[in-house]
């Protein structure tokens, strides 16, 4: 990473934007304002004004919090500045002991984190066009399931309480509901099928994850759009960390405090399809099928060898991409015993 001078933290909410600007470990400023392109621009304003300022040699680091993003990454790409995203729970369990809390404090201390961090953080690259739209349509797909999986659980949570007709009454009035959300779901995952088909970079991408057996459309999605088409994210053990996947060991001297565990320090929603792809693939791959039946025929403790399976995936995915070229189990392995 090149050198920086400035080092900028944004704390980000809905309604607000807090900015602290760090320069060799002290805080030149602090600036409140609205999440708005007014806003920031008077926010840029201010550090135009600082003598000497470049916007090349500032690094302005955030959280990633979705669309509350939206106007600032804006801005600060047509300026071609430095930004870094990163994982609110990485800041948080870099900062140590904590006193206090507020938007101000937490500006400072993510820019504190970008400074502290500089020599090994990783700039934050733009998404293209179509993955902003194919990331829109899978934030709406999993609401509508949401919206119909809640729906359903009340139903049966609360046939254990009332009677059989008004049971029936209750189902008849959701019907109609359970239905239009089953249709929008399914309109949703057609479209999300036709983005990716229409873009030859996201086909060819897509097909080269979905060649792993157990790796299906909405897990392979989700793997593109959380590596930003695998540029944020190139290494299969980094990503294997990222998605919580990778057991650590926790011991201190010579003593073990229990078994090996992954971390909670995951994208969830990734380590979920993760482990749906893990149970098809013990199913439908007869290697990881065989591999699944040793392991727990030595007594290993079934989730522990799950994990394992969904690791192999995660490493198989990134060793198709890397060498561009879909799964073969032949080639995987030799590749793998002399890389």
């Amino acid at each position: 990473m090149q050198k920086f001078i400035y080092f900028i933290g944004i704390d980000i909410s809905k309604q607000t934007l807090d900015f602290s600007l760090v320069q060799m470990g002290n805080q030149l400023f602090h600036l409140t304002t609205a999440n708005n392109q007014k806003g920031i621009a008077c926010f840029i304003k201010k550090l135009k004004d600082l003598p000497q300022f470049e916007i090349n040699q500032a690094l302005f680091c955030m959280e990633h919090t979705g669309i509350y993003n939206h106007f600032i990454l804006e801005a600060l790409t047509s300026l071609q500045a430095n930004i870094c995203l990163q994982a609110a729970i990485q800041i948080k369990y870099s900062s140590g002991l904590q006193r206090g809390k507020n938007d101000k404090i937490d500006a400072k201390r993510i820019a504190m984190y970008a400074y502290l961090k500089r020599e090994t953080l990783a700039l934050w690259q733009p998404p293209r066009p179509v993955m902003k739209q194919l990331k829109y349509l899978v934030a709406l797909r999993n609401r509508l399931i949401k919206a119909k999986n809640q729906l359903k659980t009340a139903l049966v949570e609360t046939t254990h309480f009332s009677d059989k007709t008004s049971m029936k009454e209750l189902a008849s009035l959701c019907k109609a509901s359970l239905l239009a959300l089953a249709k929008d779901e399914k309109k949703a995952t057609k479209a999300i099928e036709d983005i990716i088909k229409s873009d030859d970079k996201l086909n060819h991408l897509f097909n080269l994850v979905t060649s792993v057996k157990g790796v299906g459309q909405m897990t392979a999605t989700q793997i593109i759009l959380s590596t930003n088409e695998f540029n944020d994210i190139k290494e299969g053990k980094k990503f294997a960390a990222y998605a919580g996947v990778v057991p650590y060991e926790h011991s201190s001297g010579s003593s073990i405090r229990g078994k090996n565990r992954t971390s909670k320090m995951a994208n969830q929603s990734v380590k979920t399809l993760l482990h749906m792809a893990a149970l098809c693939a013990i199913v439908h791959c007869s290697e990881l099928k065989a591999y699944y039946a040793r392991k727990v025929g030595e007594g290993k403790n079934k989730m522990a060898v799950i994990n394992a399976v969904r690791n192999k995936l995660v490493l198989r995915i990134f060793a198709c991409v890397k060498n561009n070229r879909k799964y073969s189990a032949d080639y995987f392995y030799q590749a793998t015993s002399t890389g």
